[in-house]
């Protein structure tokens, strides 16, 4: 069922059909309810009646109502009183007809008093009237019957116009509920229709239009600006993967060149062994390269994805045990690393990808650092939020480039060529990131650089931060 004729169903036919109910059992309610006032109506004239018929000049039998002086005035909805007397012929009754009338039939009254009885008569020509019945005894022990007949008319009446003005509403409500479906249906339909387009180009793989914005921010809204947020980090990812690619393939093509140029050179003639071994040499050092290479794409990969072991640890032991392992490194090059790291900073993290993360920022500092110079490794703590620091002495990283270095394979411009595949910042990002937190290079720490790895207190996702 299509979305226009879903809502036509829910918020235009069954709201009305559902109001014709209520106002049909309302109606009946209503009906009842003024048939239970005309019988208290009736209940009242007839007691009143009742004591006071012979209360007349020399007990004289007589109604009421028929002397009012208010006789006219309520003659239109004044009940018809009936007095008959014990033998069931007719005495009196209001209003009086004219002569040549046929008599009502006589009603025999009862010989003891009793509770009045109320009962429903429909004449011959359809109308229904509301009769009810009274013994009443004289002074002198007479039984008489006194009837009172009040026509429920005006009931039905009060009634059938409670039914004409209620289902006319009814109508109106529902012909205005159906404009109002209408349009905003046609305006769900626009919108999600632009959704459901994009939704298509991204199936088929087409990354380079989002959504455009939506005018609400409803619970449509919130799903356009979902897939304008999932269809920009695709995009990045997408692009990152191409570079990524890029990348690599520019990176292997190199050792790769190196060690056919190497090979062929060996072959194109009758060499000697020394110069075979050398051209061996030369090819088992690409390999290596291409190994380390290697190595560090797998790396990358995985920093993001497998299942991670979250635990909840001591963040400084971890920092100690990274610095010590760099330690003999960079005697060889004269540095001193320095540790600030208080005791007793526990948080959740996967250890084996964050020791390998804290590794490649100590790293970069090994390779940047000048012979003689500090590295500063610091941990602190800073709204809810957890930095390691790794500060070195190095001719540091141009402003321009402090988001940069963090792209698989980035070299700074200017910088002198250094061992390794280009992938250990790129790496540093990713274990980031998947911590929940980001990497960066702090701005303002000339001469040098200081490289940031920023984790929350707590990892996102409270079922991988248990343990």
């Amino acid at each position: 069922m299509r979305l226009a004729r879903r809502l036509w169903l829910h918020g235009a036919l069954l709201p009305a059909l559902a109001t014709l109910g209520a106002l049909a059992v309302a109606g009946q309610l209503f009906r009842a309810d003024l048939e239970r006032s005309l019988d208290r109506a009736l209940l009242a004239q007839a007691a009143v009646e009742s004591v006071s018929l012979f209360d007349g000049p020399g007990q004289k039998v007589h109604l009421h109502m028929a002397v009012s002086p208010l006789v006219e005035q309520v003659r239109p909805f004044a009940p018809q009183g009936y007095l008959y007397q014990s033998d069931g012929r007719l005495v009196m009754r209001y209003p009086p007809v004219s002569e040549g009338a046929p008599e009502p039939p006589r009603r025999v009254p009862g010989t003891r008093e009793g509770a009045p009885t109320l009962t429903t008569e429909v004449s011959p020509d359809g109308s229904r009237w509301r009769e009810v019945m009274v013994n009443v005894r004289s002074p002198q022990g007479e039984w008489y019957g006194l009837r009172l007949l009040a026509s429920l008319g005006q009931v039905d009446r009060s009634v059938d116009s409670f039914f004409r003005m209620a289902f006319s509403l009814t109508a109106v409500m529902g012909g205005a509920l159906l404009i109002v479906q209408t349009l905003l249906a046609r305006r769900l339909s626009r919108r999600l229709a632009a959704i459901a387009r994009n939704l298509e180009r991204l199936r088929e793989g087409d990354f380079t239009l989002s959504p455009a914005e939506g005018p609400g921010t409803d619970e449509i809204g919130q799903v356009g600006a979902a897939l304008r947020e999932a269809t920009a980090r695709v995009r990045g990812a997408r692009e990152a993967q191409e570079r990524l690619i890029a990348n690599a393939a520019h990176e292997l093509r190199t050792p790769l060149a190196l060690m056919r140029t190497s090979l062929d050179l060996a072959l194109r003639r009758e060499r000697s062994a020394e110069v075979l071994r050398v051209a061996l040499q030369d090819a088992r050092t690409e390999v290596d390269r291409l190994a380390v290479l290697a190595d560090s794409l797998l790396d990358m990969a995985t920093a993001g994805r497998g299942a991670w072991d979250w635990k909840k640890g001591d963040l400084a032991l971890l920092l100690t045990q990274a610095v010590e392992g760099a330690r003999a490194a960079a005697e060889q090059r004269g540095l001193l690393i320095h540790l600030d790291a208080p005791a007793g900073v526990e948080a959740p993290f996967d250890a084996g990808s964050l020791r390998q993360a804290v590794d490649n920022l100590l790293g970069n500092a090994l390779k940047f650092a000048p012979k003689g110079g500090d590295i500063h490794v610091r941990l602190s703590e800073e709204a809810g939020r957890l930095r390691v620091s790794v500060r070195d002495t190095g001719p540091g990283i141009p402003l321009a480039e402090h988001d940069a270095v963090f792209e698989p394979f980035h070299r700074v411009a200017g910088a002198e060529p250094s061992p390794g595949a280009g992938l250990g910042l790129a790496i540093v990002r990713e274990v980031a990131r998947r911590h929940g937190g980001r990497a960066y290079v702090a701005p303002g720490t000339a001469p040098g650089a200081e490289l940031v790895l920023e984790l929350p207190v707590v990892a996102p996702g409270d079922e991988r931060a248990s343990g």
